[in-house]
């Protein structure tokens, strides 16, 4: 096991940077924002809201692809960085394939997602575009060697999104229920992203517990399907929707997300935007930013911090026992949104606004 750890110094300067202009835009925080901000500069204290990056192997991100750390000033200075504007301020979702049983529970899992991006990239609009089947992507698939369960291109996936774009994106994000490839060497990918189009798609396919055991339901037992024939996708397993799938579902999409505004994958602290390798360690990434990937995406989308904050508290903790607004049907039994699997992040968002909130 390696810990990952930067000085004060270089934690400040990652987040603050040295140049004169980034250094007077940092003063324009409020005294609680920075101080909100500046509780990235003491991890590892058993108090502190962030905390350092742990490996656990070598199989692990960090370890098996190497990167430049990406601290502020250098997103802020990349021309190459995608920044939302009053023509460009929409966030796309198009799902791809079954999201399980049709039905208002499966409609308000999307809405779940849909809502959630919302807040997670406050005061940005997010849309949900109709649903597709696979055959209308018209992609190349394959079966898997290792675990006999179906697969889809990522390449083509993102040539399709990309004639799905519409004018007002600031990107367009598929998500599917089936695993992913981005070319035949790989085993697997989670999500693939062009960031210079805007365009991402992820697979939450991963996410189902029972996924890596030998009695997963999404092993085709059939003969190995013929290219083309897309009816083999007709009825294909879909995991069961949960308090785990959910909170996993939500951290992959914001994580691709936050790649299309041109961050890199975090090596500063314990974030979000920190790349996996394998579901062990997505699922040690907590559900947010840290201070400097945070600060990111405030520069880029100008929300205030505490505001956002609120919103996401309020996501977890509002009331959803009502009939779905997806359903037609009043005789649909009521649901809740299950946000067990949220309750860490619910108390920790509650530590952020007691220090954002002080006057």
């Amino acid at each position: 096991m390696k810990v990952i750890e930067h000085s004060v110094e270089t934690l400040k300067a990652a987040l603050v940077s040295k140049r004169r202009n980034l250094v007077k835009l940092y003063k324009e925080y409020s005294a609680e924002e920075r101080r909100f901000l500046e509780e990235g500069l003491r991890p590892g204290e058993p108090d502190a809201l962030f905390q350092l990056i742990t490996l656990h192997s070598d199989s692990d991100w960090i370890s098996a692809h190497p990167e430049q750390p990406q601290n502020f000033e250098s997103f802020y200075m990349d021309s190459h960085r995608r920044t939302p504007s009053a023509r460009h301020n929409t966030i796309y979702i198009q799902t791809i394939g079954s999201f399980g049983e049709a039905g208002a529970r499966t409609d308000q899992y999307v809405e779940w997602l849909r809502d959630y991006c919302q807040v997670f990239f406050y005061g940005l609009t997010v849309k949900l575009l109709p649903a597709v089947t696979v055959a209308q992507t018209g992609c190349t698939f394959r079966l898997n060697n290792n675990s006999h369960n179906l697969q889809i291109l990522t390449g083509d996936l993102l040539r399709f999104l990309q004639n799905r774009q519409p004018e007002d994106a600031f990107c367009i994000v598929g998500i599917t229920m089936i695993d992913l490839y981005p070319k035949e060497s790989w085993n697997f990918v989670f999500g693939q992203a062009s960031l210079s189009m805007g365009m991402g798609v992820f697979s939450f396919a991963r996410y189902d517990d029972n996924f890596y055991s030998g009695s997963y339901a999404g092993t085709l037992r059939s003969s190995r399907p013929k290219q083309g024939d897309y009816s083999v996708f007709d009825g294909y397993y879909t995991p069961t929707i949960t308090s785990a799938l959910l909170l996993r579902s939500c951290k992959t999409m914001t994580h691709e997300i936050g790649h299309m505004f041109g961050m890199k994958h975090c090596q500063w602290l314990n974030c979000v935007m920190q790349g996996s390798n394998h579901l062990e360690e997505s699922d040690r990434r907590p559900l947010d930013f840290c201070p400097i990937c945070l600060r990111k995406t405030q520069s880029a989308v100008g929300f205030k911090i505490a505001e956002r904050y609120k919103a996401l508290l309020q996501w977890m903790e509002e009331d959803q026992t009502s009939i779905p607004k997806a359903s037609s049907c009043q005789s649909d039994p009521p649901f809740p949104k299950p946000t067990e699997a949220f309750h860490t992040s619910k108390l920790w968002l509650r530590k952020c606004l007691d220090i954002l909130d002080k006057t």
